[in-house]
């Protein structure tokens, strides 16, 4: 194997290399996940030997509502699931019953993308959490759901006490600092679609009347059901990188034998 040969076998193991770093690198900034809201608090961590802060977001505190199929339900109930959320009434004459049409139609749009059998997404969830919950009973809410044709596998229609529901819309999900006004603690009535991840942190607020605002929220949802979910850690977490240099190194140390047996 004379010089040329052996420049051109470390050249064709060196661009696989610099090519993977590349795509790594530039896969890492186009994708632009939802960022995160309401931080707790900012802990110093040590992740592969260097200190770094990671921040702590928020988490939903969990509820304890009925559903319009008169089951009672929680976020433990939605374990692995990215939720659409927004705030209802029945009776409402105005912008409930434009919501609970997109809301449909977002449903139907994001399908699971098989071409044969069942095509719902089991990993989005979308609940909907009535603000007048004293009048909207499980009949009440059978009704919406029946104009809509809700189907109660992807979406809940839900109510029970009102003072979980307030706090959910005003402590939790914040959706008074989103509107940028203050909130009637007796009547909250928003506009707001909330994007929720499998681990209860908001990741969005998006205007339930606006098709542009519908469009980003339904790109947010498939970013979100694309993100690694940092409490499961894989086997080949922070591994890649070591493996694909040992694999190449691998392969130069088996020509580098086979070169200097054949000089011999």
């Amino acid at each position: 194997m004379n010089k040329t040969a052996l420049y051109a076998l470390l050249l064709a193991l060196i661009i696989p290399l610099i090519a993977y770093f590349i795509v790594d690198v530039n896969s890492h900034d186009a994708l632009q996940l939802p960022k995160h809201y309401f931080p707790d608090s900012i802990q110093q961590v040590t992740k592969r030997g260097k200190r770094v802060s990671d921040t702590v977001w928020h988490q939903l505190a969990n509820f304890s509502l009925q559903n319009q199929e008169g089951k009672t339900v929680s976020w433990d109930s939605l374990e692995g699931k990215i939720i659409v959320a927004d705030f209802f009434f029945t009776r409402c004459p105005t912008i409930c019953p434009s919501m609970t049409q997109n809301m449909k139609r977002l449903a139907e749009t994001l399908h699971n993308g098989s071409r044969v059998g069942d095509r719902t997404n089991k990993k989005v969830h979308f609940l909907s959490f009535s603000i007048d919950p004293e009048r909207d009973t499980l009949d009440r809410l059978r009704y919406w759901a029946q104009r809509f044709q809700i189907n109660p596998d992807t979406w809940w229609l839900l109510t029970g006490d009102k003072k979980t529901i307030y706090d959910m819309a005003i402590n939790e999900m914040k959706l008074g600092l989103i509107d940028g006004e203050s909130v009637d603690t007796n009547f909250v009535h928003s506009d707001k679609f909330v994007l929720i991840d499998v681990n209860r942190q908001v990741r969005g607020y998006y205007d339930g009347l606006d098709p542009e605002d519908l469009s980003r929220l339904q790109q947010d949802v498939i970013l979100l059901s694309m993100e690694k979910n940092p409490k499961a850690r894989s086997f080949f977490e922070g591994k890649l990188v070591i493996m694909a240099i040992s694999f190449l190194l691998a392969i130069l140390g088996v020509f580098l034998l086979l070169f200097f047996l054949r000089k011999k």
